[in-house]
Parts: structure tokens; sequence; C-alpha cells
């Protein structure tokens, strides 16, 4: 039964990718919509996980009907992909219907939870509903005062995932200051590979979005999961080297487009620059129009240079691409001992379509019929 979960994954996955793959390419098109949303379906938490500032234990689930509205206006937008997160958003009743909204518009689906609320018949709705990706974050192995998103106790929600899943899972191991044995993320992406799931690394920030410097032993532990990681276009976060810089106490020079590219809207519905700079810009979601995506495009966020919000991040590695697609893919794939970096087959075709300098009469054709299969054209 596993095998053949883990082959209708596959195939969902390959068609996942070629949607991520049209959203990029749209994204290198224009500038006037946005790649990520995080949404609020909930902003209660069966946890309390010390170190987060963005849950409650009373607010009641959106309504329905207003959550279909607001994911019909992001996709009025031109949203690429919306992720649900909280709080807890499996605590919504009926979030399975708010992610087949979702798919209707064709925007990709992805849900971040703690896991705990998982039972086979869930993952099952889930599947039906068209989720394309889900993550948990795993912060130790045994539960303590900090968090009870442990390996001891998700482990059989993993199994679950393993033997029932059809969308794509992420793992996330988790280091900072609150984390008292940084060594747990060892076994915690040891197990990951062992379920066959994919894993990422992710550092606690304050409640103000900002990093404090790992220490040698818990960078020690981040650059021997990272150095594991298998490589993919798609993982965006494994070519941005703004962690490497932000875990050694180093800024980073980028432009922030939250509020425009990236957006975070509250269980009030209102749009903010992310989830630890809310109240900035605060606009209903009703109300925001592509004057105010171009005018946050433009904003300069003073947070950016510590900024550790990855998902950030990873939407202006687009941005970067389309205005600066030499350096950009410079800084993304370094050079290795002195030899250009091989890239990745879908970078090699975006480049193949964008940085052509003399492109000649059948290279142009086929860019402009695959531009059409991709939906960008």
């Amino acid at each position: 039964m596993i095998t053949s979960v883990r082959m209708r994954r596959r195939l969902r996955s390959a068609r996942t990718r070629l949607r991520e793959l049209r959203g990029v390419v749209r994204g290198l098109a224009s500038t006037r919509h946005p790649l990520l949303v995080h949404i609020i379906p909930v902003r209660r938490c069966n946890l309390a996980c010390t170190y987060c500032n963005e849950y409650d234990k009373t607010s009641e689930p959106v309504p329905t009907d207003e959550m279909l509205r607001r994911i019909d206006q992001l996709a009025a937008l031109g949203t690429t992909a919306i992720t649900f997160s909280g709080g807890e958003p499996l605590l919504h009743p009926e979030l399975e219907q708010i992610v087949e909204r979702i798919r209707r518009h064709s925007a990709i689906a992805t849900l971040i939870t703690n896991g705990y609320l998982l039972t086979a018949e869930r993952i099952e709705r889930l599947n039906r509903a068209g989720l394309d990706y889900l993550q948990i974050s795993v912060d130790n192995v045994t539960p303590d005062d900090v968090s009870k998103k442990s390996l001891k106790v998700l482990d059989q929600k993993l199994r679950l995932l393993a033997e029932h899943a059809e969308f794509d899972v992420t793992i996330n191991s988790v280091l900072g200051s609150a984390i008292s044995q940084p060594e747990d993320a060892l076994d915690v992406a040891q197990r990951v590979r062992e379920l066959g799931f994919k894993g990422t690394v992710g550092v606690i920030h304050d409640h103000s979005g900002q990093l404090q410097p790992l220490s040698e032993r818990q960078q020690a532990v981040y650059d021997e999961i990272m150095n594991s990681r298998q490589k993919s276009f798609f993982a965006f976060d494994y070519y941005n080297l703004f962690q490497q810089n932000l875990v050694r106490g180093l800024p980073n020079q980028w432009h922030c487009r939250a509020g425009s590219r990236y957006l975070y809207i509250c269980e009030d519905g209102l749009v903010h620059y992310c989830s630890q700079q809310r109240g900035y810009p605060a606009i209903p979601l009703a109300d925001y129009t592509r004057e105010h995506l171009e005018r946050e495009s433009k904003t300069i966020k003073s947070c950016a240079p510590y900024c550790t919000v990855s998902c950030v991040h990873q939407v202006a590695m687009v941005d970067h691409l389309r205005e600066n697609p030499r350096e950009a893919l410079a800084r993304f794939f370094p050079s290795q001992g002195g030899r250009q970096a091989e890239l990745p087959r879908p970078i090699k075709a975006l480049t193949w379509f964008f940085l052509s300098s003399k492109p000649n009469g059948k290279r142009r054709a086929f860019q402009n019929a695959a531009l059409r299969i991709l939906g960008v054209k």
C-alpha cells in the first residue's frame, strides 16, 4: 500500500512541479501579481510553544464563506500559491472546502500544521481536496517546556502521512536559542530520510522576525543538515544564502517584496507584510489593489537585513532573477573551485528562454509556443 501511495505522490508531485514552473515563468514575465500568500483560517492553536507569537487560545475559525471570498479575491489578484498557517489550520472544520476553492482557481495549495490533528481520514480528505504541500516543523526528539512538537509524539503522524498522503510532505528541523538540544535536529533529519519525505532546517526568530547568531555547536548541526540535503531547483531556500549569513550574525543586502509579491492575510482579513510585521500596511484584502502591490514592491523595509522569514526571501529570488538574471544566477549557484556550478535543468531551461543574447527565429517561435503551453501567453 505504501508503495502505491508513493507512486501516486510522485505523479501528483510531477504535475505540481509543472504548475510551479508555470508560476515561476509568470513571475519572471510580470510583477503585477502576488507569488505567495499566507492566510490564517483560525488564530487558535491546540499547542502553546513558548517561542511562538502567532496563536491564541480563544479565537473561533473564520467563517467558511468569508474564507472562500478571500480566496476568490486573491485569485483575482493573480496569486500563484496560497499557504494556510495559524494558529493551527486543521482546527478549521471545513479547511478541505477552502483547499478545493484554491485548486479550482489553479493556484498551489499548501498547509503548515503542527501535525497533532492528523488522522488517516483527515489525510484522505486533504488528498481529495487537492492539497499540493504539507509542512510540519519538529522541534525536538522529546517534549519539553519549550515545545511539544517532538519526534516522539509526532512519529505516528509522520507514519500516517507516509502511508496515506498523496501530496508532498516536508518536515522542518528546527534550531535556535530556544532549542536546548540542537543535535535533536540531526535525529529528525535522519527520520525524515527514512520516511522518504523532503527535509529542511529552520532557525527560530524573535518576535520581530530577527535572529540571534547560532552558537558554534548549533552552526555545526546546521551545516551538517544542509550539506546532506538533496539539491532541487524548486527548494529555493537551498540556494538562498541569506540564512547562511544570518546564522553567523551577518546582515543580508536584498530588497523585500512583502506587501506585493508576498502577502500575509490575518484572520481579520487585513494584508500585512508578514507574520512578524503585523500592522503594516494593515489594509483590508477586499480593498487591496494592484496599485498597492506596486507601491509596496518599492517600499524599503528596515527589518530586511536581519529578517529570517524564509518565504519572503524565496519570493524575492524570482524578482532578483527577473531584474538581474546573470548576477542572480552567479549568487544562487556560485562557482566551485574556480568552475561554474552545474545548473539544474529547470534553471538551464529558464536561462535558455530569458538570457539568450541573439535568439533566432526558430528559438523565438519555440519560446512563444512553450510559454503558451505553460499558460503564460
